[in-house]
């Protein structure tokens, strides 16, 4: 994914906030924000970012995006250092998303539209009044989703470094056949915890940019290898890229040993996976040279999966029902996926016909309709 400037990413990212379940503010709310008034009202134009308020207290924080113009939107709540706190993206004209977000601690924060989903979006501050407890402190349940979940994107990014490494080791010997056979390998892990990993959103377009990403930004990291092993051939400096990939990897592994999630934060990642699936692995826009978005879309929904797993306990606590539905529904994504299957891979993206991605479609959007449920119950 990527084309990210904004703070790309999110995991939407980390640190920040994300759900809180029965917290209290120390701070009234002002008028007109979101304690008195419901949710805070965005309405996204082509080239206006209007946010009915840029106050709120500390808790819970919820915005209504409502897309008026004529562009695909993304919205965004960012903290310090563009870390994306949360967002929703993928929202087509006339729609119009919900995006929960926890925000336990007061400050400044910025809101951002990203009409056209390029660019930096259009900014104003924010402010967060106050301080509350952490939604996981006291309830056990969230508190051990999170963990376990930690524990999930922990070992996924030591396995990312692994396969990274060896993937940049055979670009640099000009072991072309290696090289190709690993990219999708690599990205598999890269591509099971892109919302952790995009909540960095300085390193998201070094690692992930595409050649059409923002302006002014290098074209760099592993879609950049991509071109050179599959469409002009290694560059005299394709081993420079394939260690600034390699340093860049390790960095992230650094900075996500310490980061701290919140339960909404995964809920929220688990659709923004698959709104990656729908923007980028079932257009075929993400892996254009090697064909290879099968085994992004796979890793996709693997990440989403976990993700929901790890708030299972909650869901199976909160509503009964919405867990079941949700088995179904990753099952039916999986049997769907497996018609697909190559060896120990899938067949390249070149090979579907428009009813193959159309059934894809059909499987994530049903999928994505319960999943979007989750930040609701989890904040509930």
């Amino acid at each position: 994914m990527t084309r990210r400037s904004l703070a790309v990413a999110a995991v939407a990212a980390a640190t920040a906030l994300v759900a809180l379940a029965g917290c209290t503010s120390t701070a009234p709310p002002p008028p007109g924000a979101q304690g008195s008034g419901g949710p805070i009202q965005v309405r996204a134009g082509d080239t206006s970012c209007e946010v009915s308020a840029t106050e709120a207290p500390a808790g819970n924080v919820t915005f209504s995006v409502q897309n008026t113009g004529t562009k695909v939107t993304e919205f965004y709540l960012l903290g310090t250092g563009d870390r994306i706190l949360g967002e929703v993206e993928n929202v087509g004209p006339g729609l119009a998303r919900q995006l929960i977000v926890e925000v336990p601690q007061g400050g400044q924060y910025t809101t951002a539209c990203k009409p056209g989903m390029v660019g930096d979006g259009i900014r104003g501050p924010f402010t967060v009044t106050g301080n509350v407890a952490g939604s996981t402190e006291g309830d056990a349940l969230l508190a051990g989703a999170v963990t376990g979940y930690k524990r999930y994107t922990t070992s996924q990014i030591e396995a990312l470094v692994t396969r990274t490494q060896e993937f940049t080791d055979a670009v640099k010997r000009g072991d072309v056949p290696a090289a190709q056979a690993l990219f999708p390998v690599a990205r598999t892990y890269w591509e099971r915890v892109e919302p952790v990993a995009e909540s960095f959103g300085d390193l998201d377009p070094k690692i992930d940019g595409r050649d059409d990403g923002e302006p002014g930004v290098e074209f760099t990291g592993y879609h950049r290898l991509e071109r050179d092993l599959w469409v002009t051939g290694l560059q005299p400096d394709s081993n420079a890229m394939a260690d600034r990939l390699m340093a860049d990897i390790r960095d992230l592994q650094a900075r996500t040993a310490g980061i701290e999630l919140t339960p909404l934060q995964l809920a929220n990642g688990a659709k923004e996976l698959l709104d990656e699936v729908a923007t980028g692995k079932i257009t075929g826009e993400e892996d254009r040279y090697s064909h290879t978005d099968l085994w992004d879309f796979r890793a996709n929904v693997d990440g989403s999966q976990a993700a929901i797993s790890a708030l299972r306990p909650v869901l199976d606590q909160r509503d009964p029902a919405l867990g079941p539905l949700l088995d179904q529904r990753f099952r039916d994504v999986d049997v769907l996926l497996e018609n697909y299957r190559q060896g120990d891979g899938f067949v390249l993206y070149t090979q579907l016909t428009p009813d193959d991605t159309r059934r894809m479609t059909e499987a994530i959007d049903a999928l994505g309709e319960p999943v979007s449920q989750v930040a609701a119950v989890v904040s509930a």
